[in-house]
């Protein structure tokens, strides 16, 4: 399952996303976790110490590493330099397994111990001085989205992003690439607005989208919240004396985490888990395509030098039965 954590700044996104990838590591379940967000808190949450997070690669700083071995023996790509973010895998592309190790999990994830288990981190890398005036978050983002188009993962595997703030995700088709999106809205005016806008831009491309509200205080809050966003309200989740330890860097153990939330998480794991039943391959390989034509087509081309609509192999469809048998 791909899922992906959004809300405006403020929200407690990384929060929830972090709570809930420790509750799947709890369950045993293989987790690639993706720090995308600009201001790159993933790691702390997850209980990194300043020097391991600032320590962890960047992926924008392996796009290199990352295109050659992802463009593998396909003959529609001529060279690494040609592939751009949207580019789509096609026959002789190399994929990418959750379990599986690989270059790019080599370079740019690494092992973080939980108290019940352990996954990979990955983090998309912050935005740096020497970006300012020339180059946009978006650029930095281009490696998880070029990933996640070569990404083959299975009923009972975890890819868990979180994203950058707003609705940023929408200058490309990365919001295509999940098969959950949980938006983490605020009981306030602006804590609801960017639902809008993630309900209003996925319209068209039959995105799972379940809203979890956070900071609820109480039963106007949860009131307020389902008169805004009616059945896309999931859950809510209160205050926590757990987060609040772990914000201060001395969190308890995860199992001491309030009996509410624990089931908050798990209200989460079965909604990706029923999206499952939905995952349409054929459509999420057409959306790929679609977004790399558009990008083509508006900067991809000239950028290049080369015509990217010729990259698309028009037989290829993405999908499970390509991933690579993991040894038992």
């Amino acid at each position: 399952m791909k899922i992906a954590f959004v809300g405006k700044g403020g929200s407690g996104k990384t929060t929830l996303s972090s709570l809930f990838i420790r509750h799947l590591a709890a369950n045993e379940a293989p987790v690639v976790a993706v720090d995308a967000d600009i201001n790159q808190h993933l790691g702390a949450a997850l209980g990194l110490d300043e020097a391991r997070a600032s320590a962890l690669p960047a992926m924008g700083a392996h796009l290199p590493l990352i295109k050659e071995y992802l463009r593998g023996s396909n003959p529609r790509i001529a060279s690494a330099d040609s592939m751009i973010k949207t580019t789509p895998p096609g026959e002789g592309s190399r994929l990418l397994g959750v379990r599986e190790d690989n270059p790019v999990f080599d370079a740019c994830a690494r092992s973080v111990g939980l108290d019940d288990g352990e996954i990979r981190l990955m983090a998309t890398g912050p935005f740096t001085e020497s970006d300012l005036g020339v180059a946009c978050y978006h650029s930095k983002v281009g490696a998880v989205e070029l990933c996640l188009n070569h990404l083959v993962d299975g009923a009972d595997e975890y890819v868990v992003v979180d994203m950058t703030a707003g609705s940023d995700s929408f200058a490309s088709g990365m919001f295509t690439r999940f098969d959950m999106t949980f938006l983490v809205a605020e009981p306030t005016r602006k804590g609801v607005s960017v639902y809008r806008q993630y309900k209003e831009y996925a319209r068209d491309f039959g995105i799972a989208l379940k809203v979890v509200g956070n900071k609820v205080q109480g039963q106007d809050d949860v009131d307020f919240l389902r008169a805004e966003v009616g059945d896309d309200l999931l859950v809510t989740v209160g205050h926590s004396d757990w987060v609040r330890a772990m914000e201060k860097g001395r969190p308890a153990r995860f199992e001491l985490l309030e009996a509410d939330n624990r089931m908050a998480l798990q209200a989460l794991q079965d909604a990706a888990d029923d999206s499952y039943a939905h995952r349409d391959w054929e459509r999420y390989t057409r959306q790929m395509v679609h977004f790399h034509l558009r990008n083509a087509e508006s900067w991809g081309n000239a950028k290049t030098g080369v015509d990217l609509a010729a990259q698309v192999d028009p037989g290829f469809v993405l999908g499970e039965q390509l991933a690579v048998p993991q040894p038992s």
